[in-house]
């Protein structure tokens, strides 16, 4: 499922999900050839699991930024 239509990168998005036959797919791309952006590919049924995971994923970078500046 997509949430709002292709992403800027959504055909890589695409090959990720497919190499690994995930079932969800967050891809964040900064300053790439098409610039900065992301596509979400996620299976309907775990839709509703995407905040909690990004919010997993926000604490962990939060954790080994303050780590790596102390």
């Amino acid at each position: 499922m997509k949430l709002n239509g292709p992403g800027k990168y959504d055909m890589q998005c695409t090959a990720v999900r497919e190499t690994t036959s995930a079932k969800g797919v967050i891809l964040m791309v900064i300053d790439g050839d098409q610039g900065t952006g992301f596509s979400v590919q996620v299976a309907p049924v775990l839709l509703a699991t995407l905040p909690d995971v990004l919010e997993m994923v926000a604490k962990q970078i939060r954790s080994f930024v303050m780590t790596a500046t102390n």
